[in-house]
């Protein structure tokens, strides 16, 4: 009459290679991706891989924010302290307006100068980034407002002209980092 059936048999798919490899492809694992990288788990592949997220630092880049740092610091503190006594020497004129807008000035430099203190400290290339743009930034509006000021005035002392010519150098090296950091890495 009615007759048993066998027992079915499980298949130990963990064993079978060619279930394994069926599997990893349709979750879509194990082959290169378009970068040419070999994902071992969907985790991974979701996450991505740690290294490409490295930043790849040319050379000096903190030193050069360690010294912007530090000159930014000592000229905001300058500006705080003596108003007076900092536009003196740049412009070799005695201060017609208030030391007001000179501190004004220092308080800026001086909030500048945290962001480079923490962009001294910082992996993330994006935050380093933005760093160099501000200071750049700065530069390249203080060229503008020295040179307007100057032609105003109608002189050029030599403290001005050193200035400028700082200013320019500070701007350039400050874009070539700005550059180089934010150029893509040849995979190899």
């Amino acid at each position: 009459a009615a007759k048993p059936h066998p027992p079915l048999m499980k298949k130990h798919s963990q064993t079978d290679l060619v279930s394994r490899l069926k599997t990893r492809k349709i979750l879509g694992v194990g082959g290169e991706d378009d970068d040419g990288e070999v994902h071992r788990s969907k985790i991974s592949q979701m996450l991505g891989n740690e290294i490409k997220f490295a930043v790849r630092e040319p050379v000096g880049l903190r030193l050069w924010i360690l010294f912007s740092a530090v000159v930014f610091t000592v000229m905001a503190l300058m500006a705080l302290v003596f108003p007076n006594q900092l536009y003196e020497v740049v412009f070799d004129q005695e201060q017609t307006a208030t030391s007001v807008s000179i501190r004004l000035y220092g308080g800026a430099i001086l909030s500048l100068s945290l962001i480079m203190w923490n962009g001294l400290y910082t992996p993330e290339k994006v935050i380093i980034q933005w760093t160099l743009l501000s200071e750049a930034c700065y530069f390249a509006i203080q060229f503008l407002v020295t040179s307007i000021t100057l032609v105003e005035l109608g002189s050029l002392p030599n403290a001005a002209i050193l200035l400028l010519l700082s200013r320019i150098f500070f701007l350039t090296v400050t874009l070539s980092y700005y550059y180089h950091l934010g150029r893509r890495t040849k995979k190899i």
